[in-house]
This record gives structure tokens, C-alpha cells and sequence, in this order.
């Protein structure tokens, strides 16, 4: 980092820890003694700075059977494998706050990565082990192949094809899981919960209807039994977290003496709700500040319609204009009211009304959690794979508001600003590199919208009926057509609400 020298550092091991105690909090219990009873699906930053997190306070607190195995089954996960293994499966989070206090702290809890094209048959005799009782996934809102038109599990995917030939070696997370519980099944061995950790509102009860439908596809028996008898716990999770920079690594080196690989970064700010449903068992989560609660469904919409469709809302009008930063866009007031007035006039009618919690302070919290120089979180990253996010997020918002007689104009806006952000052309004519498992068709439907201004909308699988519906379009149109015109900023300033 400029300012300070680089310096070789040792890197982080076990072995180590009592000398880097003096400059960063590090595990003080015995790892080894730690025994494996959750395998994660998906390890990437959020699962480590936030679920990871709890669970290592819980190993601070004595209990030892609880331990991590991450696995990883994208190509790009031979890094993470590479990363930890290099390090014991050791990693610093790094928590930094809007005044500039950063805090470093070394996490323990995952005790063992498997990289699954390594080795399958590893991989499927962990999720097999009774000592494994839960599986959580981060793998991202697409992992789950929902047709957003039907809502219904979409096999198209050429991944969930292969799964699903006789014999086959897994190759997706519905495919280990799958035949794991079908392995468990016809060993007596009773099935672990899964835990989905994903944004999708009610992510445990879609995590369960398209696990169960794919199993079905395989065998119908397998199907009805995993729909039965596997518990599907929904939760709400909440902790900025952006992506690791070569300038987080080289400033952990720096401040707190230790070559990391592969740290992770985040705000201070954290939350998980739980519904609380283990008939297997679980960690005694509440030691650790998770909120077990019977219904997760309020906390879940508030976070998708407030915070994620709120991040939607100000990414593609704030890359238009020029800013690269979240905390760019929330230093300009003329794009904090704007996420305000979405928050409080679009977002909050959709809501149910949600325990213990002030949603008026909830959206000013937020936009200062946004606002937060030190995260440094991107906008290309919040602008990625819109199409698994919009219609999570956003649509369900608006269909609200239609069915009501709400305003959406705040919501059309937004969508119109992704169809333009869509283009790939920024405003001064610079390349957008837009990242979306669609992006083919993303990018084809927003290219032909000069000549048929709602031809992003006509795309059933990300908008269902959305196109015809006057009360939407018709703002929709007004805003593309301002956008093309005279450019973000200047739409937003005469954006009349």
C-alpha cells in the first residue's frame, strides 16, 4: 500500500498464531480437537466473514464438534482449495468501519477444504459421515435453477443434465447433495438439514422444492422422501462484504504482520436469522448472536426489498454517472433520496410488518452502511448477474405495488437504468463488461430497445407478465427514453415521483 514498504511476511499457519496474538485476534482453542458436523457448498467471501464467523465464536465457547469442511465445485474454486490449503485453512477477516477503525481478527472454523473434481468419491463420502448433520450453500440465486416465470425447477441447465444421466459423477451441488441423501438413505443413516444461505426469499422452502424436484427427475421415491423427511431451514443473512483486492492482502501484511493469500473484508455490521429447525441437531447458534426465530419470511423480505433491491436501485445509475464506488453514490444526496424514496414509498408497502425492528431507521442505517468509505464496494460488483437478482428482488416488489395501486415509477427507473447499463456502453462511450450468466440475452434484448422500447421487458423468464402492464411500461419507457436522452444524473433530477 503507498506509504508503507513491503516487506516479506511469514505466512499464515498454526504455528504461528501465538507470535501474531499482539497485533490480531487468533483461534485460542485447540484446532485439532475440532471435529467436522457442517459442510459448506460454495465457500467464498460471505460464507467466511459471516457464517464462518459465528461459527468460530462457538469454537472460542468450547463447543468442538461443529467444525467446517468447505467444498468447492466451480473451476475457479482451485484457488480457494490452493489458498487455504497453503495456510492451514486459516484466514483474516478484516472488519473496517465508517470511522476508520479496522480490526483484524484470524478464523479458525474451517478445518479442511475439498476441491470436488479432485475427488468425488471424497466429497461423497464427507456428506455421507453421520457426523455431518447440516449442509449450508452460498451457491449463488442461479445455483438454485428457479424458472422465474413458473417458479418451477428449470433441468435445462447442462450441469443438472449430466447429474441426472444413470451413474453419473456429480458434478453441481444439487448433484452431490442428491445423491449423498440418496446414499444416506439406503444406509440407515439419517439425513443431514440443508441450510441455505442464499438472498431468495424463502430460500429454505425453494431449496427444498427444487432439490426434491430434481431428485424426482432421478427417481420419484427419492424425490417424495427428501421432500418429506430432509429439514429446509430458511434464514435472512446480512454482512457487506466486497471482494478481496491485491490491496486488502498487501495491507494485512502490512498492519498486521501476515501473508494471507486470500483474506476477506467487511463492515463491521452483521446478522443472520434462523428459523429453527434441526431434527438432526445444530449449533447453539443464539450463543452467538444468530436470531433463532420460528418464521424468517419478515426479516428475509425486508433484507431482498430494502437492502439487495436497494443496491440494485443505486448501481446502474450510479456507474451511468460516472461513480465506481457505493459509497460514491451515498455521498450524493441527489442519489440518497432517491433510495430513500424507494425504500420508504415502494420497498416498505410490500412488507409485512416485521418483529422488533424500526424499518424507518432500518433504511437510514442502511444507506450509512452503504456509505461506508473504508468497504470500498464496487458497482460492478453489484451490477453482476442481475438476472438471477432484479427478479428476486425488485420484481416481486413491483408486482406488489401493481396489485395495490402503489407507485412503481422509482422501480421502473431502476429496471430501465439495468437495460441501459446493459448496452455494455457506458455514457462517455467507454466498454461495460457485463457480467450475467444471460448475458447473451441480456445484452441482445437491450440493443434492440431503440427500436422497440420495451424489448428488454419482453423476457417472461425475468419478468413474467411485467410487459403488459401499462401502469409499469408506460414509466418504464419515459425513463429509457430519459436515460438515452440526457443521460443519468439529469433523469434523476427531474425524476418526478
Amino acid at each position: 500500500m503507498s506509504g508503507h514498504q513491503r516487506v516479506r511476511q511469514p505466512r499464515l499457519a498454526t504455528d504461528r498464531l501465538g507470535e501474531l496474538a499482539g497485533s490480531v485476534a487468533v483461534p485460542t482453542y485447540d484446532r485439532t480437537a475440532v471435529t467436522p458436523g457442517i459442510v459448506h457448498l460454495g465457500v467464498g467471501g460471505f460464507h467466511r466473514a459471516h457464517q464462518a464467523r459465528y461459527v468460530d465464536d462457538l469454537l472460542a465457547s468450547g463447543v468442538s464438534d461443529w467444525g467446517i469442511v468447505g467444498v468447492g465445485l466451480m473451476p475457479q474454486d482451485v484457488r480457494m482449495r490452493d489458498a487455504l490449503a497453503a495456510q492451514d485453512h486459516l484466514y483474516t477477516l478484516v472488519e473496517r468501519a465508517p470511522d476508520g477503525d479496522v480490526r483484524g481478527r484470524v478464523i479458525g472454523s474451517i478445518i479442511d477444504y475439498l476441491f470436488a473434481p479432485d475427488s468425488p468419491t471424497a466429497v461423497l463420502d464427507l456428506l455421507t459421515d453421520p457426523r455431518i448433520r447440516i449442509v449450508s450453500l452460498t451457491i449463488t440465486e442461479g445455483g438454485y435453477h428457479v424458472n422465474q416465470a413458473t417458479g418451477r425447477f428449470d433441468a435445462s441447465d447442462p450441469g443438472i443434465q449430466a447429474d441426472l444421466r444413470p451413474g453419473a459423477v456429480p458434478s453441481t451441488a444439487f448433484g452431490y447433495v442428491v445423491e449423498a441423501l440418496a446414499r444416506r438413505r439406503a444406509a440407515g443413516v439419517a439425513p443431514f438439514t440443508v441450510m441455505s444461505c442464499d438472498n431468495i426469499a424463502g430460500n429454505g422452502e425453494v431449496a427444498r422444492a427444487m432439490l426434491s424436484s430434481f431428485a424426482r427427475l432421478r427417481d420419484p421415491a427419492l424425490g417424495a422422501w427428501i421432500e418429506s423427511e430432509v429439514a429446509f431451514p430458511s434464514s435472512m443473512v446480512d454482512r457487506i462484504t466486497p471482494a478481496t483486492t491485491d490491496v486488502d492482502i498487501e495491507e494485512v501484511g502490512w498492519r498486521f504482520g501476515i501473508a494471507d493469500a486470500w483474506p476477506v473484508v467487511s463492515e463491521p455490521f452483521t446478522q443472520w436469522v434462523l428459523e429453527d429447525h434441526f431434527p438432526r441437531g445444530r449449533p447453539p447458534f443464539e450463543q452467538a448472536g444468530v436470531e433463532m426465530v420460528p418464521d424468517v419470511e419478515p426479516y428475509e423480505l425486508m433484507k431482498l426489498r430494502l437492502l439487495n433491491a436497494s443496491h440494485q436501485a443505486l448501481c446502474y445509475l450510479g456507474y451511468l454517472s460516472g461513480y465506481r464506488y457505493a459509497h460514491e453514490v451515498c455521498a450524493d444526496p441527489l442519489f440518497v433520496d432517491f433510495l430513500l424514496g424507494y425504500m420508504s414509498q415502494e420497498g416498505t408497502p410490500t412488507l409485512p410488518p416485521v418483529p422488533g425492528v424500526d424499518l424507518a431507521a432500518y433504511q437510514q442505517e442502511l444507506v450509512s452502511r452503504f456509505a461506508n468509505p473504508h468497504i470500498r464496494d464496487t458497482l460492478a460488483r453489484l451490477c453482476a448477474e442481475s438476472s438471477d437478482r432484479i427478479p428476486k428482488w425488485l420484481v416481486p416488489v413491483i408486482s406488489a405495488q401493481l396489485a395495490s395501486g402503489g407507485s412503481v415509477r422509482r422501480s421502473a427507473l431502476v429496471v430501465a437504468s439495468w437495460a441501459r447499463y446493459a448496452e455494455g456502453v457506458d455514457e462517455q462511450g467507454s466498454p461495460i463488461d457485463i457480467v450475467d450468466r444471460r448475458r447473451a440475452e441480456v445484452m441482445s434484448r437491450a440493443m434492440a430497445h431503440r427500436e422497440d422500447p420495451l424489448a428488454f421487458l419482453r423476457d417472461p423468464d425475468l419478468f413474467g407478465d411485467l410487459v403488459d402492464s401499462p401502469e409499469f411500461t408506460e414509466p418504464y419507457a419515459e425513463a429509457l427514453a430519459s436515460l438515452h436522452a440526457v443521460g443519468a444524473r439529469k433523469t434523476l433530477e427531474s425524476w418526478e415521483t
